[in-house]
């Protein structure tokens, strides 16, 4: 293992200042170059499929703005962790992930053309994904694009928690509007490209009754293939196998609200939910008596998470899993407050 691992400044243990100690250290020997003023292009190519995503420093605005979009609620301890780590190194050490929409912005015709010329670097991921990044350092690029996206909303992929950190921080810290303290490294994606692949997260019960009434059918194959293209959910338990018709937009809330809520009364969900991506892992739970009964569901609707997000609509936990996630270390922010942006 490399001793410049970025392991040691995002995930450093309770030895904050550690990481701090280091990033500075690799800035002292060179293993960290200084860029000028900089977007970046960021690509990633994963089982046959190609994803572009836009680099970016991104102002950190309050959920009440309706500009950052959440859909999912956070607990405390992660930011707490956090929060030490960024007063301890005052940089952005990896880019929380946005969507936005790309569709009439232009945006995502200019990624295009910078991804024509040759990256400045490529190398390998893991799960098998290779990745191409292209320093953007012409300020009319940065200005286009910055008009474009000035005015649009972004959904938060994935980074809730860091986001909400970053957003403290910068109260703590102050600075002008437009200091690098009020920003945070952001990687951004059309919500229509081609390559944006959202998994679904099963759920797996530790307690409740049975659920009645459903689809029967003969396997996990059989149940996972019923639910594309429907608001419904599928449910094993005693060896059996059935679909759940739901009535709603987002299976997932339906699924919640509907069963996992009426099962569990006024019990918090969250003490009675395991999670896995795995569907024939939560059949194996329920198996081997983890769980009692396991509810399966389709990839959400990336559209419809958007839609409620608007609303003000938070989903459950582990509403959605974005694959793959960016890589750490490709770039960093500091987060001087006399610098501006």
């Amino acid at each position: 293992m490399s001793q410049y691992n970025v392991v040691d400044l995002t995930r450093p243990g309770p030895d904050y200042d550690g990481a701090a100690r280091n990033f500075e250290r690799w800035l002292d020997d060179r293993i960290l170059e200084p860029d000028p003023r900089s977007m970046y292009v960021h690509e990633v190519a994963f089982d046959g499929r190609v994803r572009r995503d836009l680099v970016a420093a991104l102002r950190l605005q309050p959920y009440a703005d309706k500009v950052v979009l959440p859909h999912e609620r956070t607990h405390q301890g992660p930011k707490e962790d956090r929060l030490a780590l960024l007063r301890a190194t005052k940089v952005s050490l990896e880019p929380l992930w946005f969507l936005y929409e790309g569709k009439g912005s232009g945006v995502p015709e200019v990624l295009e053309r910078v991804a024509a010329r040759a990256p400045a670097v490529s190398f390998a991921g893991p799960e098998d994904t290779t990745h191409r990044f292209w320093v953007i350092s012409d300020p009319a690029i940065h200005a286009s694009i910055h008009a474009s996206l000035d005015q649009l909303p972004v959904l938060i992929a994935d980074g809730h928690h860091r986001y909400e950190t970053a957003l403290a921080y910068a109260e703590e810290v102050g600075g002008s509007p437009d200091a690098a303290s009020r920003f945070t490294l952001a990687l951004l994606t059309d919500i229509a490209d081609p390559g944006l692949v959202v998994l679904p997260t099963h759920r797996v019960m530790k307690a409740g009754i049975a659920v009645t009434g459903g689809e029967p059918k003969a396997s996990l194959e059989e149940t996972l293939a019923a639910l594309r293209g429907r608001v419904a959910a599928g449910a094993y338990r005693n060896h059996l196998y059935q679909v759940l018709p739901l009535e709603g937009d987002l299976a997932l809330v339906e699924l919640h609200e509907q069963v996992i809520d009426n099962l569990l009364g006024t019990r918090n969900p969250e003490d009675f939910l395991l999670y896995t991506r795995d569907p024939e892992e939560a059949v194996r739970w329920v198996d081997e008596g983890v769980g009692t009964a396991a509810f399966f569901l389709d990839a959400p609707d990336v559209r419809e998470v958007l839609k409620l997000a608007q609303e003000g609509k938070t989903l459950p936990q582990k509403a959605t899993y974005f694959h793959p996630k960016p890589p750490s270390g490709m770039v960093f922010d500091r987060l001087e407050r006399d610098r501006r942006l």
